[in-house]
């Protein structure tokens, strides 16, 4: 425990450090400062809040971080909470330096939540609403039994990676009332042609007749023709129909457009009145938020159960941005605790402390990249080339990927000595040195936060009620046994089979689980 000389000495620095940073520019929300025992601290990193729900992946997740603390193999020396006001949890045993330095980093990453545009919608209110969540959750294990509630939890937390953190809300509607408007604009295409006054002549076509009036045995649907040259609807044209996927439905079907020759002006030159179209699919378009539709379309889900996927979907958008920024937000704190330190009047012993406890922070990694080491040397370089001004600039409008895509240079590739590395047969070997196979390879590693892009094709296929999910192949494989393992969640959400297309050694297979096992074979 601190004594009070040495909160005393804490909270001046806090005040002259919190000074220095608006000297330099920094706009960060009102700040909280909590001095936490390692067992507290280490279990809000665990539970990635202060207040959470109970779930055994967090008691997982917490006993291997505290491992690792007692064995002298990491140290969180804080946590911040993007939040207004801004909490700060600092490591009882810090010693002032320390503190200090982390201060100043805890400043900057507030700045970072607070004026980034990834940030933008997330909610500042996060710690009262997941202590909200995590009583309902509670009331709901009390109603309907620790265990069906836990193994719920098992299947919407293994795909609650899988959401649409879209910032852009097309015409101002949620994402239901869209789904909505798209579904009837759909279902007034292809809603039956009206009558026209050629029906006669499209109906000497033979084709066009065994479409007609619902085509052959009432299917409905209608194959599309182009007319022949030089008959009386020239330049009428029929959409074809072409499906979105393999065995998924198809994703449209064209309207007959264009007027022929000497036919009155709006007058509608098509199939004849009564053909209709394939039934619309659903959803209308590839839907990426797999965790949404689930909540809200599955017939499988009592309303607690959809209840607690949208809190699950909450917090995920929470903390969406900071998976988005990662590189970023590190580098920037980094870059700003560097500078605020060296206005500090430190006596000898304390610059050596703060220098020791620096390089250990900037020091590289041995099997992948340091995000603060990397970001810091971004950000250096931006001032170097741009100004400072261009720093707050890049902090407000970037993401990781745009970030590294137009600021890591080759000169900057070259000085942290990075390589694209793999491996051969039974050997890790470098695979290019070159800054732009280097960069390339970064900016694809966070493609979706580094989680597969899945997309729903089909929540009805084959008119069966069956899901089906595509993962948008970019040349990164999906782990096959995460997949087997992932499916049958999928099922229980959903409440039937689950088809799942993918490419796997550069064939199209589609996996397809029943809840009881999952099989496999090529499309």
């Amino acid at each position: 425990m601190a004594s009070n000389e040495e909160l005393r000495k804490l909270e001046e620095a806090i005040g002259q450090i919190t000074e220095i940073a608006r000297g330099f520019g920094l706009d960060f929300f009102p700040m909280r400062y909590e001095i936490c025992p390692a067992d507290i601290l280490y279990t809000f990193g665990a539970y990635g809040m202060p207040t959470r729900f109970s779930h055994w992946s967090f008691g997982k997740a917490f006993h291997r971080l505290k491992l690792q603390y007692d064995l002298g193999l990491s140290k969180i020396y804080e946590l911040v909470i993007n939040s207004d006001p801004c909490y700060a949890f600092l490591l009882e045993g810090n010693s002032l330096v320390q503190n200090k330095l982390i201060v100043a980093h805890v400043l900057a990453h507030s700045d970072f939540f607070k004026n980034n545009v990834r940030f933008s919608r997330t909610n500042r209110n996060m710690v009262e609403s997941m202590a909200a969540t995590a009583e309902r959750i509670r009331q709901y294990e009390i109603a309907h039994g620790a265990e069906k509630v836990e193994t719920f939890l098992d299947a919407a937390m293994s795909i609650q990676e899988h959401i649409d953190p879209s910032l852009i809300q097309p015409g101002g509607l949620d994402k239901k009332r869209r789904m909505e408007l798209k579904c009837k604009q759909e279902k007034e295409r292809r809603a039956p042609v009206p009558p026209g006054p050629y029906d006669d002549l499209w109906k000497l076509d033979p084709e066009w007749k065994e479409c007609g009036e619902g085509g052959p045995g009432g299917s409905g649907q209608t194959a599309g023709k182009e007319p022949p040259a030089g008959s009386g609807a020239a330049g009428a044209q029929a959409g074809t129909s072409a499906g979105a996927s393999a065995g998924a439905s198809a994703a449209s079907a064209g309207a007959p457009s264009g007027a022929s020759a000497g036919a009155p002006a709006g007058t509608p030159v098509g199939p004849p009145a009564g053909a209709r179209r394939e039934a619309a699919p659903f959803p209308p378009e590839p839907e990426k938020d797999l965790v949404w539709f689930i909540q809200e379309y599955s017939p499988a889900l009592d309303d607690w159960q959809r209840d607690i996927m949208s809190m699950l979907r909450a917090e995920m958008l929470y903390f969406w941005p900071q998976l988005e920024t990662k590189i970023m937000n590190e580098g920037w704190a980094t870059y700003w605790h560097q500078r605020i330190m060296r206005e500090l009047p430190l006596d000898p012993d304390e610059a050596i402390e703060y220098a020791k406890l620096h390089a250990s922070v900037v020091q590289p990694y041995r099997h992948t990249v340091n995000p603060y080491l990397l970001g810091l040397k971004i950000f250096e370089d931006i001032e170097k080339r741009h100004g400072e001004s261009a720093l707050f600039e890049v902090r407000e409008l970037e993401s990781d990927m745009s970030f590294l895509r137009n600021y890591l240079t080759r000169e900057l590739t070259e000085e942290l000595d990075l390589y694209v590395f793999g491996k051969e047969g039974t050997e890790w070997k470098i695979a290019d040195k070159s800054w732009e196979a280097v960069r390339d390879r970064l900016v694809r590693d966070r493609v979706n936060c580094g989680f597969p892009y899945l997309v729903v094709l089909d929540g009805n296929w084959k008119m069966s009620g069956e899901l089906y999910i595509r993962h948008q192949y970019e040349g990164v494989e999906l782990d096959l046994k995460y997949v087997e393992g992932t499916m049958p969640h999928v099922v229980r959400l959903w409440g039937k089979p689950v088809h799942l297309e993918t490419v796997i050694e550069g064939k199209r297979l589609l996996f397809t689980c029943d809840g009881q096992k999952t099989i496999r074979r090529a499309i």
